[in-house]
């Protein structure tokens, strides 16, 4: 079996040689050297005997990061502009009613970009946003998808996001983590619940189109950056606002055959069972803790079985456990979700510290874990 084929097998509940190994080398692949990344991320992780699954971006030739998206976003009076100092940039919207900006910091220890201050900041940054929306027009772009799918061919598993930009996730997420805030979004929800209802409707209707739009490429399986948690919100609000309109696209996805894979990397024990309720197909970057909140075999108990679960190896656990330590943990991650639609990874990213000898371990363990 080829590796998109045995990734698929399992999202489709269909049986499989084995159980698929698909690292998740985000923060780990930055951390090497320019030789190395030169390479190829599907070349690396075919080379270990893993199986690639390309989570929305283009497999990478060195270290910059391209979302895989299949549509492109144009606007008919708004525009984006960028400002960039040594350790801060500012991100500024601009429409006919007037304008709104992101800031960013730049952290030298943590080699990354943190967002210090949100564009919506009151009512009328709500009006604002809801028009840069209304003004977005989303058309198809397929071809540099369409390149990488066919250079791949049944080596790897390219997963485009079906979300809309520039945050890639749901309408109400967007605002949670980028456009608003939490804090400031149920202060909001609260004064303005209205104009808060108004915006949402904006940005599900660009949503619905992005979905429409991706459904009809000839990817199989879609994902968005969903970073479910009740770190950041309770289940009212997931099941008030989240939910519906992930179900929507799932319906929209599933009309064309297509699967829907959520991002979830978080704390999930309370959100698991409204989860099991919902439409999705997949739960990949499910984490145990101290990461996440609940085991896998835990969520795989309370979750229908037509739902695949993709994750198991805690992050902190990769990074710190000796080679017999994570040669038990691994195994007894396999037998306790063995005959299930289980694709085996470590859960959202991976530790820089992370060795070769860790990731070949793993996959020396599948390979014998299925003879």
């Amino acid at each position: 079996m080829r590796s998109k084929q045995r990734i698929l097998s399992v999202l489709r509940g269909k049986e499989v040689d084995r159980i698929p190994w698909s690292p998740n080398l985000a923060y780990w692949w930055e951390a090497q050297s320019e030789n190395f990344t030169a390479c190829g991320e599907v070349e690396f992780l075919k080379s270990i005997g893993a199986d690639p699954l390309i989570r929305g971006h283009y497999p990478y030739y060195g270290k910059e990061w391209r979302d895989i998206i299949l549509y492109r976003t144009e606007y008919k009076s708004c525009s984006i502009k960028e400002f960039k100092e040594s350790s801060s940039k500012t991100i500024v919207y601009e429409t006919p009613i007037g304008n709104i900006s992101a800031v960013y910091r730049y952290s030298p220890s943590g080699n990354t970009w943190y967002l210090a201050e949100h564009p919506v900041k009151e009512e009328k940054g709500f009006k604002i946003l809801a028009y840069l929306f209304e003004d977005m027009v989303i058309r198809p772009d397929y071809e540099l998808y369409n390149e990488a799918a066919k250079k791949w061919g049944d080596d790897a598993l390219l997963v485009p996001i079906v979300a809309p930009s520039p945050n890639l996730k749901t309408s109400f997420q967007s605002l949670l983590e980028y456009w608003v805030g939490t804090e400031e979004l149920v202060y909001a929800l609260a004064d303005y619940p209205e104009i808060v209802e108004e915006t949402l409707e904006s940005m599900r209707k660009v949503s619905l189109k992005t979905a429409e739009i991706s459904a009809q490429s000839d990817a199989e399986a879609f994902t968005s950056w969903e970073d479910t948690s009740t770190t950041n919100i309770s289940p009212d609000l997931y099941e008030r606002y989240i939910l519906p309109e992930i179900n929507d696209w799932c319906r929209i996805l599933h009309s064309y055959g297509k699967l829907y894979i959520q991002h979830a990397c978080g704390h999930l024990k309370a959100l698991i069972p409204l989860m099991a309720k919902s439409d999705i197909d997949c739960i990949e970057s499910i984490s145990s803790p101290p990461t996440g909140n609940i085991e896998l075999w835990e969520a795989r108990k309370i979750l229908p079985e037509r739902i695949a679960l993709i994750g198991g190896i805690e992050p902190t656990v990769f990074l710190e456990s000796d080679i017999d330590k994570l040669e038990s943990y691994v195994t007894e991650l396999l037998e306790k979700l063995k005959g299930t639609r289980y694709i085996l990874a470590n859960s959202d990213s991976c530790p820089p510290g992370i060795s070769l000898e860790k990731f070949n371990l793993v996959s020396k363990i599948v390979k014998e874990f299925n003879k």
